[in-house]
């Protein structure tokens, strides 16, 4: 698994700053005052950090944004970083700055001279976040890195701020590695066993084959895997670090390891990009391995379906009928609407044997929320205001983007059918919310329930605040900050 940058804490004068040979970062607000553990540069430079911050060019930053001062006369250093940021700036902002420290990154070492910042720890998670990148499968061994080190005035207590966020760090990581995954390595048999090798982290992980499977009924799921010769499976991961009469919160992702469409096949460009369909089963491991890392003080269960839809002569059919596991019937009307089918069944399952406090799920489950929201926002559809508002909450702060959508009786009459209890899509006007209004069939009205479609926020073109193109890792740190906000509080 990709690793977060190794990044230390030292104290303010462990290191002699005017010979440090690599890159020196410094913060300064928008009124240019130069922080006390700055000032020893600017003699050496002759006054070129005043006269810079004076200058129409620091005018023209903006938070957390960054400018070079190249090969500085009177330092041993190859550039002075100065980066945009006030001692108050909010955690997102302080992330970004590192961020920006991670992106002008070479292979020299990185002396950060935080000082006294009271973001200290937020910006070298941002740094620790944009530094990640996907080598597994490029035959040059990646350039190595320099240290990064931060003179802090309290290490120690900036160290133990520090912690439970490259917890969470190495939780975004993992998730961004499965996504980035192909899936002729990911398989639903390699997807499971990564799961359970965190059974080392303390978690307990449990692999429901398709055997099990057939006997809990669950006909939906199975119908969306069985053109594939990749087996279909359940992996439940539970972490117990809350009261023992503490019901447990539910996590539910998708996993669909390939999905070519089945039957209802895609078209070919852009195909390979659904390697990325199980995000939401990546988004969900990924925050059950940050709560096992820092020891979250919080019940928590996470269910993830595992399937690959490929067509073949074993392939469901447009037109096949399905029983899932609550019961319903389902006319499968579109192969390729297979992510909500795989949902349905774990959803039910997770109500039927743990009686959660609340779920939400996870997928890349419509193209219509990409039209409506477009790579900027997760659609967020729920039962209850209260856990949705609480879910906004903790999005806005971490600095993921969401936003709610609509769900209503008028859109579930949309998925009627003529033979079966219901038909597995409404067609194309408001086609995430009649995806999410099938879901909300199989989540029982006492269940509080959010559906989050990560379909336009999960894998990007282009870079990103915390991450370069690929996997972004969207939804691990909102659900931590959920469970740490709503259950650990």
């Amino acid at each position: 698994m990709t690793s977060p940058a190794e990044i230390a804490f030292r104290p303010e004068d462990a290191v002699e700053i005017a010979e440090f040979p690599g890159r020196i970062v410094i913060f300064v607000g928008a009124d240019g005052r130069v922080p006390a553990l700055a000032r020893k540069l600017d003699r050496p430079m002759r006054g070129a950090l005043k006269r810079f911050l004076a200058s129409e060019a620091f005018a023209a930053l903006k938070p957390a944004e960054a400018a070079d001062l190249g090969y500085p006369a009177g330092l041993a250093a190859e550039a002075v970083q100065v980066v945009r940021l006030e001692p108050r700036a909010a955690a997102v902002e302080a992330r970004r700055a590192g961020a920006a420290i991670a992106k002008a990154r070479g292979t020299a070492g990185v002396l950060v001279l935080a000082g006294s910042h009271p973001r200290a720890a937020e910006i070298a998670q941002g740094l620790a976040l944009r530094d990640y990148d996907f080598t597994a499968h490029k035959s040059a061994e990646p350039k190595p890195r320099g240290a990064v080190t931060f003179l802090v005035a309290k290490p120690e207590a900036v160290a133990a701020a520090a912690a439970p966020m490259a917890a969470v760090t190495e939780g975004v990581f993992f998730t961004r590695d499965l996504v980035n995954e192909p899936s002729n390595v990911l398989t639903t048999e390699d997807f499971a066993a990564r799961l359970a090798a965190m059974q080392e982290l303390g978690l307990e992980v449990e692999i429901l084959e398709e055997a099990d499977l057939k006997a809990l009924g669950m006909g939906a799921l199975l119908g969306v895997g069985q053109g594939s010769a990749s087996p279909s499976k359940v992996v439940v991961l539970q972490w117990r670090g809350g009261p023992a009469d503490q019901p447990p919160f539910a996590l539910v992702g998708k996993g669909v390891c390939f999905d070519s469409g089945g039957i209802s096949i895609k078209p070919a460009a852009g195909m390979e990009e659904m390697t990325m369909d199980m995000g939401g089963a990546g988004v969900v491991a990924g925050v059950m391995r940050s709560l096992a890392l820092r020891r979250a003080k919080a019940n928590v269960v996470g269910l993830v379906g595992l399937v690959e839809n490929m067509p073949s002569g074993t392939a469901q059919r447009p037109g096949d009928v399905v029983r899932s596991m609550k019961g319903d019937t389902i006319e499968v009307i579109n192969t390729d609407a297979e992510g909500r089918l795989v949902l349905a069944d774990v959803l039910w399952y997770a109500q039927e044997r743990f009686q959660p406090s609340g779920i939400i799920d996870l997928a890349t489950l419509t193209g219509a929320i990409i039209v409506a929201l477009g790579h900027e926002k997760t659609g967020v559809f729920a039962n209850d205001d209260a856990l949705c508002a609480a879910f906004l909450k903790a999005a806005e702060a971490e600095g993921e983007g969401a936003w709610r959508m609509p769900l209503g009786e008028a859109y579930d009459k949309l998925l009627k059918s003529r033979i079966a209890d219901m038909k597995n899509t409404g067609g194309r006007p408001g086609g995430a919310v009649t995806a999410a209004q099938f879901l909300a069939r199989f989540v029982k009205p006492e269940t509080p329930w959010i559906h989050l479609d990560i379909a336009g926020t999960a894998l990007l073109k282009t870079d990103s605040a915390l991450a370069p193109k690929g996997a972004t890792g969207w939804g691990v740190l909102s659900l931590d900050r959920l469970i740490r906000d709503r259950f650990e509080a």
